[in-house]
C-alpha cells in the first residue's frame, strides 16, 4: 500500500487526530495501514494531500475554543504542517485555564505561510492587539501569507496590525463594529471571505470557518468528509446563539456583561487609528 493510500485510509477512519503533521509530532502513517476501499471515480478526484504551512497565533488569555475549533479542522489536512506560534515556547494559558505548549516562536515560524490565523478572547486579545512584537510578527507573515484569517475577536488583532484595511470582516458581536476603526468593513455573518481575508464570528463559528478553509485549501468534498467524520451536525438545545435569536432579557444581560470589554476595544482601536504603524 502506498503512502498516499494509507493516508486516504486514515482520513476516512480517524481523520482529524491522525492526518496533519506538527513539527514536534509526526505520526507514522504505516502504523495505520489498512485495506483501501474502492470509493469510486468521484472520490478519486479529491485533492487528498497537500503541504500547507499553517501558523496559529497563541497568546495568554486567548479563548481556547477559538484556537482548537479551527485547529481540529486544519488537523484533518493530510500533509499540512500546523505551527502553534507564540512569543516563546513557554506554555500558554487560555482564558478558561487550559494550557497549550507552542511549537514555534515568532522567530522560528516559517516565513512563507499558506494560512496565518489569530484567535480571539477579551483582555488577552486587547493585550495582544497592543503588543508591538505580536503586531510585527503578523505584519511580516501577512505580507506573504496566502490567507489571512481569524475567529471571534481575533480580527481585532489583525485590524491592529493593519491587515484588514478595505476588507469586509466579522468578529464577535460585542466588538464587530470596532473593526471600522481599523479601516475594515464590519459584516454581520458567521464567516466572511473577502479575497484572501477569511474571518469567523464568535467562538463556535470557528468550526464553520475551519470547514470553509478546508474547502478553499483542498475542495468541498474533502471538507464534507471532515464534517462527517467530525459528526458536525449541530442541533442546539436553545435558540440563543445570536442577538437575532436570543431572548431579549438574555441579550440585554450579555451586552451589560461585555460592555467593559467593548468600551476598552473601542478606546484601543480609536487610539491606534491615530497612531503610526510603529505604535
Amino acid at each position: 500500500m502506498t503512502q498516499m493510500t494509507r493516508r486516504h485510509a486514515v482520513l476516512l477512519t480517524l481523520l482529524a487526530p491522525l492526518a496533519a503533521r506538527t513539527p514536534t509530532a509526526l505520526a507514522d502513517a504505516s502504523e495505520h495501514a489498512m485495506t483501501m476501499p474502492d470509493m469510486g471515480p468521484e472520490m478519486n478526484k479529491v485533492h487528498w494531500e497537500g503541504n500547507e504551512q499553517i501558523a496559529m497565533l497563541m497568546y495568554p488569555g486567548m479563548t481556547v475554543m477559538d484556537l482548537i475549533g479551527p485547529q481540529s479542522m486544519f488537523g484533518a489536512l493530510m500533509g499540512a504542517n500546523i505551527h502553534l506560534v507564540a512569543k516563546t515556547l513557554d506554555p500558554v494559558t487560555s482564558d478558561a485555564g487550559v494550557t497549550i505548549v507552542p511549537t514555534a516562536t515568532f522567530d522560528t515560524c516559517p516565513r512563507d505561510l499558506t494560512v496565518l490565523f489569530a484567535p480571539g478572547g477579551t483582555d488577552g486579545t486587547l493585550a495582544a492587539a497592543s503588543d508591538p512584537a505580536t503586531l510585527s510578527f503578523l505584519r511580516d507573515r501577512g505580507v506573504r501569507a496566502k490567507y489571512i484569517t481569524s475567529v471571534c475577536s481575533g480580527s481585532l488583532i489583525l485590524g491592529a496590525a493593519g491587515l484588514l484595511k478595505g476588507y469586509k470582516a466579522t468578529s464577535h458581536w460585542s466588538v464587530r463594529h470596532v473593526l471600522a476603526e481599523y479601516g475594515a468593513i464590519p459584516t454581520d455573518a458567521r464567516v466572511v471571505r473577502d479575497h484572501n481575508r477569511v474571518t469567523g464570528g464568535g467562538v463556535t463559528a470557528g468550526l464553520d470557518f475551519g470547514l470553509m478553509m478546508l474547502a478553499q485549501l483542498r475542495d468541498r468534498t474533502y471538507a464534507e468528509c471532515t464534517q462527517l467524520v467530525s459528526e458536525y451536525d449541530p442541533e442546539p438545545p436553545f435558540h440563543a446563539g445570536s442577538l437575532k435569536t436570543a431572548p431579549p432579557a438574555v441579550a440585554k444581560a450579555m451586552k451589560k456583561l461585555l460592555a467593559s470589554f467593548t468600551k476598552q476595544a473601542e478606546a484601543l482601536a480609536a487610539a491606534q487609528a491615530h497612531c503610526t504603524p510603529a505604535c
